[in-house]
């Protein structure tokens, strides 16, 4: 067996700030398919056959933000309103057109995300226009309906059209309360502000709200990270997702570092102690851990889409930008709005990206949900894969990462810390040792 440190991690007294070197990306793939032409008459024979999928989503991208954070590195458009007005029209022409087709109707849909972008930048009469159209989707009884964005902007006028088209979710992105700290990171209001507009949403009797924070921002003290989970908690929100830093190519943060123009900010083992104080702290709180990165305080909060896109379900995309897959094929829209645009007006729907169908999904995604919960059910895998990976188990039960038991592995917490940088060594493991038997 070859093995590498970047499968097992390294033999460490403290594996939760050294087991392996730095975190790298947010989330860990390995390749399986391969681009494809489609036509437009094939794409649209799509369309007309019932989908197979037990578990769909429906993701709607919103392309435009009014001020790009210094951690992005994919600002797309500004939220110029005739702009945003003009692709929203569009857009739910398109979207009115797909509900009818028998692929969208064959089977139910359990979620719906609007993301971006910042969607809560559309106006109150634009939020309605869009929910509405989704209601025309056949939707399970309670489906989440998520709408993303941020709280600077997001009025009472905002909050009641999507309530009243049927969105039940909304997801914050805070990354920090602290005013130096978020307002460095391109977010708009004072703490005060934040705060206060977090806490009146979280009245609502029915509507959740979630935020996310992410530690190892420029100007970030460790006492800055433990107010900012303590001020969340202090909110009556129903969830919070804890986002480590990545810092980017070409985001702000990445430019200005290349620059010189260095702001200090927590490293690796730094991030790592943060990581593991915030989620004591919710903990100790009586929040209860659904993912590696996401806790709820109540369970109104299920965080379905987010649960679901990490395991290989059926994500219908819709809007310039957006991913999913279709009948088992990876699709992508092209990013370029006025190509966009041009094609809707040409009727040309085909997207920029299709990929061939991934023969190692379905094991992958159940590698990839249980390492993202934190327990992965062995018995769940081929008998032959399981066995295969016995040897990258044992190294990581080794180096303090999990806990073997009852066909079930548990990730510890320097685990649950460095899960992607294990999916990615799970593998590379499997790339470098491949298993005769195809069923990977």
């Amino acid at each position: 067996m070859i093995f590498t440190p970047t499968m097992t991690g390294i033999s460490t007294p403290e594996p939760l700030k050294f087991a392996f070197t730095v975190k790298t990306s947010a989330h860990a793939g390995r390749a399986g398919s391969r681009p494809l032409t489609l036509e437009q008459n094939k794409w649209e024979q799509w369309w007309s056959i019932d989908s197979s999928a037990e578990t769909r989503a429906l993701y709607i991208h919103i392309p435009f933000c009014r001020k790009r954070c210094s951690f992005c590195n994919f600002f797309e458009n500004g939220a110029k309103p005739s702009r945003v007005t003009k692709y929203v029209d569009t857009l739910c022409k398109q979207l009115a057109d797909a509900a009818t087709t028998q692929f969208v109707l064959s089977k139910p849909f359990d979620t719906v995300y609007i993301g971006g972008g910042t969607p809560t930048d559309m106006q109150a009469n634009e939020i309605l226009q869009l929910a509405n159209v989704i209601q025309s989707f056949p939707l399970k009884q309670n489906a989440e309906i998520t709408l993303e964005g941020r709280i600077n902007g997001f009025t009472n006028e905002k909050f009641e059209a999507a309530l009243t088209g049927g969105i039940n979710r909304f997801s914050f992105g805070v990354q920090s309360v602290n005013t130096e700290v978020r307002q460095a990171a391109g977010r708009f209001d004072d703490e005060q502000t934040l705060l206060l507009r977090l806490s009146e949403l979280a009245k609502h009797p029915t509507a959740t709200i979630v935020a996310d924070l992410i530690f190892g921002l420029p100007g970030q003290t460790f006492d800055h990270w433990i107010h900012d989970v303590q001020a969340i908690i202090d909110t009556g929100i129903h969830g919070v997702d804890l986002y480590q830093l990545i810092n980017l190519p070409n985001s702000r943060i990445d430019i200005n570092e290349q620059k010189g123009k260095f702001r200090e900010r927590a490293d690796t083992q730094d991030r790592a102690v943060m990581y593991a104080a915030g989620a004591e702290l919710l903990e100790l709180s009586g929040w209860n851990r659904l993912s590696n990165c996401h806790w709820r305080s109540d369970k109104r909060e299920k965080s379905i889409y987010n649960t679901v896109a990490k395991q290989g379900v059926e994500i219908v995309p819709f809007g310039a930008g957006a991913g999913g897959s279709i009948h088992g094929h990876g699709v992508m829209n092209g990013r370029d709005l006025k190509a966009w645009h041009d094609a809707n007006k040409s009727g040309t729907k085909v997207p920029g990206m299709v990929m061939s169908v991934n023969h190692n999904a379905q094991v992958d995604s159940i590698i990839k949900k249980g390492l993202d919960k934190g327990v992965l059910a062995l018995d769940e895998l081929p008998v032959s894969l399981r066995e295969h990976l016995q040897a990258l188990f044992a190294k990581w039960q080794e180096n303090g990462l999990i806990e073997l038991g009852d066909n079930r592995l548990n990730l510890t917490l320097a685990g649950r810390f460095w899960n992607v940088n294990m999916l990615t060594g799970l593998f590379e493991y499997l790339g470098s040792n491949p298993l005769l038997e195809q069923v990977v």
